[in-house]
């Protein structure tokens, strides 16, 4: 069994794919192995990564990333898993890294590096942080990268662009075998995931000596210019977020906020996006299912509500 898996999950990815395979042939860190799951991409993906070694599962519908990762993560064992966009340039010493920051830390579940946009001069991500209305962003997004981030320190969870976890974390807080929730399909199951975690005792740790690049699409400003598949999911998962993890004591302390928040989305959505509509229908139709999801992962807690409700803030404190 090798240290590190390196999983990646690819639909129609064939104009990032090989600068993303380069970036992991180069790692000072030889332990890991790559496994690819292609969504039935349409373009050349398949064709450009023919050459790489490496083991590849074609899935012959779009399962999202969600359910393509933990098909990974169950097929291909290893100590550490590393989920990797297709859009994601990994610097040379980052798995050698990643990987000696977890060692240290057996209390963490996940780690992230330094995310950079391409230009290698603004900030993707160095972590996701929240608000007290329940929106939650990456710290430092959009930031000149002026060396503000250079700490190592604990945070709430990982960007799924680029986010190294413990597989023995991933099976302790895993429901009926999934480790990423499949409801979410794609988009913001890596902030539910890092919730989990937090609820069940785990850490999470920013280290940014690990440095990679991301070409970051799915931005909030970017929304109008965004499908309307992607729109709905981001719409349905704002709420499945919260009808997993939402803890009552949480939930008492920002009450306002977070309901000001919700009318703003719902009207949003009736008002401008219809298209979402359907993401309010499915959390209203699947309800007593999700329901009985929330309260297994509800009877898991192990931490306090002060633990926890530190991490929402009134503002994200950089």
């Amino acid at each position: 069994m090798v240290k590190v898996a390196v999983n990646i999950v690819t639909y129609n990815s064939a104009t990032d794919i090989v600068n993303c395979l380069e970036s992991v042939r180069k790692q000072t860190f030889r332990d890991f192995r790559i496994h690819v799951l292609d969504n039935d991409s349409k373009d050349e993906t398949i064709q450009r990564i023919a050459s790489y070694d490496l083991d590849l599962v074609r899935s012959t519908v779009n399962s999202g990333f969600a359910k393509a990762h933990n098909d990974l993560l169950r097929s291909f064992p290893a100590e550490y898993a590393l989920i990797l966009n297709p859009d994601t340039i990994l610097r040379p010493d980052f798995l050698e890294v990643m990987t000696a920051a977890m060692d240290a830390r057996s209390d963490a579940a996940s780690a992230s590096g330094k995310l950079l946009r391409l230009d290698g001069k603004t900030i993707d991500s160095t972590g996701i942080v929240w608000l007290r209305n329940q929106r939650h962003l990456d710290r430092g997004a959009d930031q000149p990268d002026l060396g503000q981030y250079e700490k190592p320190e604990d945070i709430f969870g990982p960007s799924g662009a680029a986010a190294m976890y413990r597989v023995a974390a991933l099976l302790d807080t895993a429901l009926n075998r999934q480790f990423f929730d499949e409801d979410f399909f794609a988009y913001r199951e890596d902030a539910d995931l890092a919730w989990r975690c937090r609820l069940m005792g785990w850490t999470s740790i920013y280290v940014p000596t690990a440095v990679a690049l991301h070409r970051r699409r799915v931005t909030p400003e970017r929304r109008s210019q965004l499908s309307a598949l992607i729109n709905y999911h981001g719409v349905k998962n704002r709420f499945l977020l919260r009808l997993n993890n939402m803890t009552g004591s949480l939930y008492k302390r920002d009450f306002w906020p977070i309901t000001l928040r919700d009318f703003a989305v719902i009207g949003y959505v009736l008002i401008r996006e219809w298209s979402s509509f359907g993401a309010l229908w499915y959390v209203i139709r699947e309800f007593p299912r999700l329901w009985k999801k929330r309260r297994i992962i509800q009877s898991r807690i192990t931490v306090t509500a002060g633990e926890l409700n530190r991490w929402f803030q009134n503002q994200v404190r950089y």
